[in-house]
């Protein structure tokens, strides 16, 4: 039996390889603008590069959360980002006001952070990350 056809490759190179296959095209990462309509409550709106829209509300960004803290609790829970912890059964529902942030900085020309009302900032959202959480109907259909 040969093994002239057999190539082994290393974990690293396994996972640049893979990270590679799933990399999106510079232009479907690259804001061409991007507005946060504080203001209104809205969320946050991106037009890409490479002429795509994207929108995205301040409840699911806030349930988006990506920071280590927010997605272990997610996993844990089997949430996909952007869906909401269930809430505990109360006698009388507790009146929650809308998720809304504070203040918005940009991180860099690669991210977005929100410091939101509820006192948590510890998340960074890619440009990367908020393109593959598209919530436009054409992008969730497709996943």
């Amino acid at each position: 039996m040969s093994h002239e056809g057999i190539r082994f490759i290393s974990l690293e190179e396994q996972a640049r390889n893979a990270a590679a296959a799933h990399s999106l095209p510079r232009e479907a990462v690259t804001p061409q603008k991007v507005r946060v309509l504080l203001t209104e409550g809205k969320g946050l709106e991106i037009d890409w590069s490479d002429g795509h829209k994207s929108a995205w509300g301040f409840k699911w960004l806030r349930d988006a959360c990506p920071c280590a803290t927010c997605n272990e609790a997610r996993v844990a829970s089997g949430l996909q980002p952007g869906e909401s912890q269930p809430k505990a059964a109360q006698l009388l529902p507790m009146y929650t006001p809308p998720s809304k942030p504070r203040q918005v900085t940009p991180i860099g020309r690669y991210a977005i952070q929100f410091d939101w009302e509820d006192g948590h900032l510890a998340g960074i959202y890619s440009w990367d990350y908020l393109r593959r959480n598209c919530q436009c109907p054409v992008c969730k259909q497709k996943s």
